[in-house]
């Protein structure tokens, strides 16, 4: 086990702490505990983070599915189930954290119920086939984004009480470059040949994902987190009215969520680009090289992001979703204009550098928004900032997913137009927050 005196060394030379007031906006109590809560959150969050890459429901699990027989319209709600069941509920969810001073329980249960829905997920592969397979996953997977939200509400609130302002967004840079690291490794292993994987191995991905968040709770748990505020525990339903009212009585948060709501486009807008790119071929190889795209872009940009959203996470808005915004739009036209010989040879590099690159922008529209609105709240209001954002943004999802999937109808290209354009307004209303670091 690292020494404390070592892990404040190491903290030094990753955040450069030689601003006295660093500590301003938390206790002097947690402010000693800062260098090993932070590298405490940076190790949770990489076993999260890669456990997430291990069972995505873009690539892993919806190949998983086809693999196991079950139909093609199971396959369409994993995406919407893992986004939105973990972030509607969270109004509830938020009322009831708030009761409690010390929040990182919470987080321990949520990522300790994930584990053992991933679980759930290896033994119904080998317990049954086809459609039973396939309503065990849907069904886990529910409960799985279920538990999930109680990690999201719980991880902001916590991470507030205990890293300093300016140091959160380079521990959530660091977390994705770390995770991004790992899945990389994991995504040349498994992926890289032309042969489809057998059903064993992407079992044993499954596997490791459950182990992964189960040592991340024990690691959580492990947090010293101190006693906060619990005002707002009231009843749940009567407290998540009350705070979705935040909408209509705070200016600068309701435009951070209409900001928030048309960034989605950075996160919406892939799965169109891997349709594409299936057009051009469809093997093991193909998915291995999404998945090792997404990977290295985390890699090298997240500490980027981060680093840079400690500075100003208004900017790195901005910056992340005006180049989302372009990928979008530049992938929408080189599908729709030119000779279908040119881009059919094209294809196979073009999809997954466009990919890469969108990648990068979605993980700097997560970043500069997590951390401002860890930045902008204090005390019970970033709880409550955190439910009702997350749970306007679940229903959100599955409305623009339903309007942009309407419109791939059409073919793919014009839903990425449309998720486009919706970046471009993203961009500039993000221009409009104010700076709050």
């Amino acid at each position: 086990m690292i020494s404390k005196a070592s892990l404040e060394r190491l903290y030094d030379l990753v955040a450069n702490d030689e601003d006295a007031r660093t500590c301003k906006d938390i206790s002097e109590q947690a402010c000693r505990e800062v260098p090993g809560n932070f590298f405490r959150l940076i190790v949770a969050n990489v076993l999260t983070k890669t456990g997430d890459l291990l069972i995505n429901p873009k690539t892993v699990l919806a190949w998983l599915m086809g693999a196991v027989g079950a139909p093609s319209a199971l396959v369409g709600v994993l995406v919407p189930i893992r986004e939105s069941g973990s972030l509607i509920p969270q109004l509830v969810i938020g009322a009831w954290v708030r009761r409690h001073p010390v929040r990182k329980r919470f987080w321990v249960l949520g990522a300790a119920l994930q584990g053992a829905c991933v679980l759930g997920m290896a033994a119904a592969v080998w317990l049954w086939d086809g459609v039973a397979a396939g309503l065990a996953i849907v069904a886990l997977l529910a409960l799985f984004s279920l538990s999930r939200g109680f990690c999201s509400v719980a991880m902001k609130d916590v991470q507030g009480k205990t890293i300093p302002k300016s140091r959160r967004g380079r521990l959530t840079g660091l977390a994705a470059t770390f995770s991004g690291l790992v899945t990389l490794a994991v995504g040349v292993m498994l992926f890289g040949a032309d042969h489809d994987p057998e059903k064993w191995l992407y079992s044993l991905l499954l596997i490791a994902a459950g182990i992964a968040w189960w040592a991340a709770a024990a690691v959580f748990n492990r947090v010293d987190e101190f006693a906060g505020e619990t005002a707002g525990g009231g009843h749940a339903l009567r407290e998540a009215w009350h705070s979705l009212g935040l909408l209509a009585r705070d200016a600068p948060f309701r435009n951070f969520v209409i900001a928030r709501a048309l960034l989605m486009a950075s996160a919406l807008g892939s799965p169109f680009l891997v349709v594409l790119a299936q057009n051009q071929g469809d093997n093991a190889a193909l998915l291995g090289g999404f998945l090792v795209a997404s990977s290295l872009a985390s890699t090298l940009s997240a500490s980027i992001w981060g680093f840079m959203a400690d500075a100003s996470s208004r900017k790195v808005m901005i910056r992340g979703g005006a180049l989302a915004a372009l990928v979008c739009l530049a992938v929408a036209g080189f599908a729709l204009g030119g000779d279908h010989a040119d881009r059919g040879a094209a294809g196979p590099w073009f999809y997954p550098i466009a990919f890469f690159v969108l990648s990068i922008a979605h993980s700097g529209v997560r970043i500069g928004r997590k951390t401002y609105l860890v930045d902008m709240a204090g005390g019970t209001k970033r709880t409550d900032y955190t439910a009702v954002s997350n749970s306007v943004i679940g229903v959100l999802l599955l409305a623009v997913g339903g309007v942009s999937a309407v419109l791939s109808l059409l073919g793919a290209p014009w839903a990425l137009v449309f998720l486009g354009g919706m970046g471009v307004l993203g961009t500039l209303w993000s221009w409009r927050l104010p700076e709050v670091e």
